[in-house]
């Protein structure tokens, strides 16, 4: 009788942590074929349509914000995922200040946001006023803001990969005469592939996510986001076709996590087969 009780318990702690999570992306999703600006107004759901998929192509803001924080989001985390690796790889061959060099990588991850889009801000103003560098805050800035914020997660994401490698297999790469750089690309790199997808997809994942540091770094009149685009229309009526917009991109997230997991437990099989 425990072990039954225990079982629902369980079970229903489950359900409401999951409804609590996905409740608010179904509200999204449903409200998404419906012209009704307002959710819950007095006309209810109204009449089933596709007019707001119309209106977000036909919206040109949100368009040109959405282009921005793609180019901004795939650059950055393309970057983050070059430099994450290596940075990774290179604390993991250490022999001295590992810990230290590893803590001080990890210090955007445990600080809040805010200080590190206060931080390029300041930033900003030293080279331009201070050293007399013309800067422009346009999506040159904003990508190099994104890459210093999303590069520890990617260490954070190939670095327990790396403990999981034999150490043996570089230094036998070494014995039969492949130069340090050669055994890098050829025997280490092709086993972190996983884990650098993995860590690609939280970067692109949190640059796409990222309203502070966005809003602080954009600029007066600068670049907007999908999330500056949003906190901006906030102040007058949200355009409802955000909505939609926000139902394609859950879409394509979850299309992108369901193929990757499914090609993910087939390589497992395999390498258990073989």
């Amino acid at each position: 009788m425990n072990k039954k009780l225990s079982l629902i318990l369980r079970w229903a702690f489950l359900i409401i942590v999951l409804v609590a999570i996905y409740l608010p992306i179904a509200l999204i999703v449903v409200y998404s074929f419906s012209a009704e600006k307002n959710i819950g107004s007095e006309n209810g759901f109204g009449e089933f349509t596709f007019s707001l998929y119309s209106q977000l192509f036909q919206n040109s803001q949100l368009m040109e914000a959405t282009l921005n924080t793609l180019i901004i989001g795939v650059v950055s985390a393309l970057l983050a995922t070059f430099i994450g690796t290596f940075t990774a790889v290179g604390l993991y061959y250490m022999r001295k200040g590992k810990k230290t060099v590893n803590f001080i990588s990890q210090i955007t991850v445990v600080n809040a946001e805010i200080v590190t889009a206060v931080g390029f801000f300041l930033l900003s103003i030293f080279i331009r006023d201070v050293l007399s560098i013309p800067l422009n805050k346009g999506i040159g800035w904003l990508i190099v803001a994104h890459t210093v914020l999303t590069t520890p997660y990617v260490i954070l994401s190939v670095g327990p990969r790396l403990n999981q490698l034999n150490p043996n297999l570089y230094e036998a790469g070494l014995d039969l005469g492949a130069g340090p750089m050669r055994s890098l690309f050829t025997v280490v790199m092709p086993q972190l592939i996983s884990s650098m997808i993995s860590g690609f997809a939280l970067a692109f994942t949190l640059s796409l996510d990222d309203f502070v540091v966005t809003n602080l770094n954009k600029g007066t009149g600068g670049v907007n986001t999908i999330s500056t685009f949003v906190y901006a229309n906030l102040k007058r009526n949200l355009d409802p076709s955000i909505r939609a917009l926000s139902t394609i991109i859950f879409v394509i997230v979850l299309a992108v996590l369901i193929v990757f997991n499914i090609v993910k437990n087939k390589k497992q099989k395999a390498a258990q087969v073989g």
